[in-house]
This record gives structure tokens, sequence and C-alpha cells, in this order.
């Protein structure tokens, strides 16, 4: 998979994956590389995919965009290796196929992995069958041991606690974690050829870096996944002083292919003394392999480097929640303005509503639909579940719905092509709604009722009734076909009509218990003003749930004849 991985600012060692196409870099929220600097144009810049090539294109920003620092003109083909500067940003873009490595997942029979430094490697199983291992020195490093002993001198000790402290001191995303570790390691052990990092991915081991002396070296590198496993399962580093002729490797093709003499393995434990990957360098060197004192070394760095890890992991994941939580507050923006921005100005008339979604958005819905000859609807809907999923359901409902009643001859005609709409397509959610439209001038409501609650309309003497409840129908989505019915009567001077969605009488307070219908119904009978009702209710909601989460969307709409 081709990406694009930060070299500096704020995000230094980030990568993005290039799914998708395009993958457009700037300022906006909406950007997949999202750039939060001000000389940054809003959309700044888009990378292409075409085929088995990725191309780089400059979207009339102010500043431009470089490639290896010449400015991009048109659409331009970027390399494996390339530098992409937008501003003082730079990116290094990374493409595995292009250099002939194979991508894939390590399973129990290993395969090819390109890691975050852009090497591939192979994770292999050693025979399992050779015994004898001439393995020279173990060391336990699990939490149950009290303490390391380390003999190595003190001053090797210290070089390596100030190496690594050094590097890593400043490094918080996982991918500048890494090469930083290795780095540092290299200068402590300078016979070292190779060092990888191997970090345990759900059930399978996957290399994250690596690093080799000689920048020659980038052919496919072979790991023993058995050496691997053995070290993270018993807890325990692992020096081979002799890499050749230790049984053990008898049959690595790693060993052979790079005439390893000497290696050392270290498993990474996290704080609750799991084990969740290892730390490896080898040599090539038999005049300097290593040493019982160096894999000493070797454990009292994996120890930093394990917490260095796990803080960068949480670095990584606050990173995420926070680029989750601005998607998520984007879309509650772009989800409130698929709903009403006012209410209907309807001389003698007048209307309340209360809309709140259980997260950042939800699946209720209303509004209000003028239609040609005067009248207006008043529109609720209740799309099963909360969340994203309903939400975007809902983005749905709400076009089809106008479209529907533009279309339809009667109300219960709009909402019977609104239905077929929705069979079409082919969600597994369904939706309640519940329209009401309204004659102004002699106050007569006609309700088509499509699952949902039916409306509570309070009488000018205090009786309440729920029109249209034998005419209600399936709701929308469930099943194409269906005829929906409508049913009028008259909303009289005085008089008021209440629709709602359950997320307000199923609202729960700390002990599980539910508001109910007949709070509402309650307040309807003691209030006939519907600004004072409507807010009256929902005052009564919130002091009831108290302290608890809310559990579902809300939504309230009152709507009363002067």
């Amino acid at each position: 998979m081709a990406f694009l991985t930060v070299n500096n600012g704020p995000e230094s060692g980030r990568r993005y994956d290039l799914v998708g196409n395009p993958i457009v870099l700037g300022r906006h929220p909406d950007c997949n590389v999202i750039i939060d600097v001000g000389a940054v144009s809003r959309h700044h810049a888009q990378v292409v995919a075409e085929r088995d090539r990725f191309l780089i294109e400059d979207l009339n920003s102010r500043n431009g965009t470089f490639v290896n620092e010449q400015p991009v003109s048109g659409r331009q083909a970027l390399n494996h290796g390339d530098r992409v500067r937008v501003c003082d940003i730079t990116f290094t873009f990374q493409n595995p196929k292009a250099t002939g490595l194979i991508g894939g997942v390590g399973g129990a029979g290993g395969g090819v992995l390109e890691d975050a430094s852009g090497f591939a490697t192979l994770l292999v199983d050693d025979d399992d069958q050779t015994v004898g291992s001439t393995v020279m020195s173990r060391l336990d490093v699990s939490l149950k041991s009290s303490s390391v002993k380390l003999t190595a001198s003190p001053e090797a000790k210290l070089r390596a606690i100030l190496e690594i402290s050094q590097s890593l001191g400043r490094a918080l995303a996982l991918d500048d974690v890494l090469p930083k570790l290795l780095d540092g390691l290299f200068k402590i052990f300078v016979q070292a050829d190779r060092g990888f990092i191997v970090l345990r991915e759900g059930e399978h081991l996957a290399p994250r870096w690596t690093k080799v002396r000689r920048e020659s070296d980038d052919d496919t590198i072979r790991i023993s996944r058995t050496i691997c496993n053995q070290a993270m399962e018993t807890k325990e580093a692992i020096l081979s002083a002799d890499a050749a002729s230790d049984q053990r490797f008898e049959m690595s093709q790693s060993i052979a292919d790079f005439r390893i003499r000497s290696m050392m393995c270290a498993p990474l434990i996290d704080s609750q003394g799991v084990a969740f990957g290892v730390l490896q360098i080898d040599t090539l060197d038999q005049r300097h392999r290593f040493q019982k004192e160096d894999l000493e070394v070797l454990v009292a760095v994996a120890t930093q480097a394990a917490i260095a890890i796990d803080n960068a992991k949480l670095h990584d994941q606050s990173l995420r929640q926070r680029e989750l939580e601005r998607d998520l507050e984007l879309a509650h923006q772009v989800q409130r303005g698929f709903l009403p921005t006012g209410k209907p100005q309807l001389a003698g008339y007048s209307f309340y509503d209360y809309y709140a979604p259980a997260a950042y958005v939800g699946g209720d819905y209303y509004d209000y639909v003028a239609l040609p000859d005067g009248r207006t609807a008043v529109l609720v809907a209740d799309v099963v579940g909360h969340g994203v999923a309903a939400a975007l359901m809902m983005a749905k409902l709400s076009s089809e719905a106008r479209i529907s009643l533009a279309r339809g001859d009667s109300p219960a005609s709009a909402v019977t092509h609104l239905n077929e709409r929705l069979c079409e397509s082919q969600t597994d959610r369904f939706v309640t709604f519940v329209m009401v439209v309204l004659e102004p001038v002699s106050g007569d409501v006609t309700v088509v009722n499509a699952g949902h609650m039916c409306p509570i309309v309070r009488r000018k003497s205090g009786e309440l009734e729920e029109p249209g409840d034998p005419e209600v129908g399936l709701p929308l989505g469930v099943m194409d076909g269906l005829q929906y019915q409508q049913v009028t009567f008259n909303l009289g001077v005085g008089e008021l009509l209440v629709m709602y969605t359950d997320g307000v009488n199923e609202s729960m307070d700390l002990a599980g218990e539910f508001f109910g219908i007949e709070r509402i119904r309650r307040r309807i009978q003691e209030i006939a003003q519907v600004t004072l009702l409507g807010e009256t209710i929902m005052d009564d909601v919130h002091l009831f749930v108290g302290r608890a989460q809310p559990n579902d969307d809300m939504c309230l709409v009152c709507l009363g004849r002067e």
C-alpha cells in the first residue's frame, strides 16, 4: 500500500495510507490529510491514483506544492522516495509495489510485509524439530522478577540510557519512536548490521520498523518467528553468540542469507506484564560478536523502549480520537443543516420544536415544508437506532420527503411514494414517520402515520385525542407496495397538537425508569400555551433524567391555533 509519511511539524512520523481516490491535502476539516497551518490553502493539493501510478496535482493553492523542491505543474507522477512539500510541511511518498516489494498479511505461514521504514520483511518459521540449541545466554525480564541484575559496565549502561533517552525524549508518534530507538541502538552497538522491531497486531506478529547498517542492504529481510515467539512467551531476552553454528538457526534463511554470526532478541513488555513485541539486532562481524553484557544493555533499552512505545500508542490513539471528534463535530453541523432554521410564520398559529441527538449526530428528524397551495406539512420521524448510520439515513429521508411531497396528489400518496423510495435503497434500517398537513385558514389537519406514535391533540376543553390510530401503517422501508391512509380532523381555536419521538417518553433515569407517555399527557392537559408546554415537557424530561446519559435521540414538535 502506498502512503505518505509526515517528516516534520506536530504530526511528524504520522503515516497516511493512500486509500481512496483522490486523496486531498489541505487545511479544511474534510480533507483526507489535514495540515493545520495558516499558510496552507483549504484544499491545497491532491494525490490521484491511475492504475499502478500515483499523481500529485496542485489545486491552485496560494503557495504552491513542491516535489523534491520543484514546483508541481499539472499532474505529476510520484516516485518511491519523493519528498512532497506543502508550505513548511514535508512528506515522503512511499510505494512498495513500485520497488518490487510485496505487501501481505503475516500469518502462521509467514508473508512478505512492508514495514513503516519501507523495507520488505519476511517472518519465517524455523524447523521446530531442531534441538540442542546453542543459545549462549538468557535473561528474565518479566515483571515477576524483582529486578534485572546487570553486570555490564556502568559506562555502557549509562551510554545506553542517555542515547535512548535523548532519542525518545521528544518522540510522540509511533513511527517516530521506532526509528529513533533503532538509531540509538546502532550508536551503542557499533557492530550491529541489522535491527528490527516486531509488534503484535491482533493475532499476528508484524514487522514495524527495520534498520540496516549499509544502505545497499535493501533486500527482503527474513526474521525468525520462532525466536520472536520464544522471547515473548518466556519473557526472556536471548543471546546467540555464534548464530552460524546454533542448531536452533540451522534451517533459518535469515541466518544463511545474511551470514549472521551473532544476534540478540529482547521482548517488549507493557506495564501489565504482557509481551507485545520484540527488539532484535544482529551482526555479520565474527570478530565482534555480542556478549552477555551486551544482552543486559539491550534488556535495559527494551524496558525503556516498551514504555516509549506504549506512550506513542496512547498518543496515536489520542490523535485518532481527536480527528474522529473533529469529523463528528463537522457531521453534527452538517446534520443541523437538514433541520429547519426557523418556524413557520402562519397568522393565528404558534410552533415549538426541540431536537437533541444522543451523540454528535442522530436519527431523529423533523421538518416544516411549505406547500404550493398555502398548506404546511409538519414531519417527525425516527430512524431505527442512532449514531452515524442513522444520521445518514435521516439525511436521505430529508431530501426524499420533500421530493415526495412535491409529487404527491395527497398526503397519503406522498408517504406511499416516500416508502417506495426508501425501499429501493435496500438498507437494513426502517423509519417510523408521522406527518400532519395543516390548512391554516380552515384549521383542517390531515394525518398520515407510518408506524409512529400518534399525535396528541388537546381540545379546548382539556380533553386529549390521538387521531389516526386505526389508520397507522407499517414503518417506512419495511415493505414496498404499501398504500398508506390519511385521516382529517379540525383543529379549533385554542387547541394544540403534540408530536414526539420515543427518545422523549423512553428517557431513563439512573434507576432505569422510563419517563413515560403519561407524564407527557398530563402536561398537555395542564398547559394550553404552545411554547410554555414544549419547554415544560423538556424541562421535566431533563429533571427526570438527572445525571444519566441520554439513551436515544429526542425530538418534540408542538403547534397550536391561537
